[in-house]
C-alpha cells in the first residue's frame, strides 16, 4: 500500500467518486448501491407529486416498486421489472459504471451484452420502500445545510483524518 492509500482509509470523509456518466437528476433523482440492493427513487412520468421507490436486491434480484405513498406499481410482474425499475437500472450504469452494479447485483452478464436487465433472474421482493425512501430524505437533508468545513454532529463517530495509527 502506498502512503496516500493509507491516509485516505484514515479520513473521516469519503471522497465523491464522480459518475461514469452524467445522467439526469429529474428522472432519477436517487440510486445507490447500499443494504444489499440496488435502491432508488424515480419520478413518476404521470403525476409530479408522486415517485416511485425501487430496488433489485443483490444475488436473487428481488424486485421491489411501490409508490411513495406504498401502493404497489401496475408495471411490475413477478419475474419482470417496470418501467421504473428500467430507469434505475439506467441510472446505477450510468452513475456507477455496468462492471460495478453487474458486480453488486451478482448478475451473470452474457459476454458483450450490455443491457444488464439480460443478466437478471427476477422474483417478487419484500417491500424495502420505507428503508429506501428514508434514506432519500436523509441525503436531501444535507443539500438543505449551509457550505461549511465544520464536522457534523451525526458523523462525529468517525475518527479524524490521522488520529487512527
Amino acid at each position: 500500500m502506498t502512503e496516500d492509500e493509507i491516509a485516505y482509509e484514515r479520513r473521516s470523509a469519503a471522497p465523491v467518486i464522480a459518475p461514469v456518466r452524467p445522467r439526469k437528476l429529474a428522472k432519477v433523482p436517487f440510486v445507490e448501491l447500499a443494504e444489499g440492493r440496488l435502491q432508488g427513487v424515480v419520478s413518476s412520468g404521470s403525476d409530479a407529486s408522486r415517485v416511485y421507490v425501487s430496488s433489485i436486491t443483490a444475488g436473487d434480484h428481488g424486485l421491489s416498486c411501490t409508490t411513495n405513498n406504498n401502493r404497489p406499481c401496475g408495471g411490475l410482474g413477478a419475474a419482470r421489472p417496470c418501467n421504473h425499475i428500467g430507469a434505475l437500472i439506467d441510472a446505477a450504469v450510468a452513475q456507477y459504471g455496468l462492471d460495478r452494479v453487474t458486480r453488486y447485483l451478482k448478475a451473470d452478464l452474457p459476454e458483450g451484452e450490455q443491457d444488464l436487465r439480460r443478466g437478471l433472474h427476477p422474483t417478487t421482493a419484500p417491500r424495502h420502500s420505507a428503508e429506501v425512501f428514508s434514506s432519500f430524505l436523509r441525503h436531501l437533508a444535507y443539500l438543505e445545510l449551509p457550505p461549511a468545513a465544520d464536522p457534523l454532529p451525526e458523523l462525529q463517530w468517525f475518527p479524524a483524518a490521522g488520529a487512527v495509527r
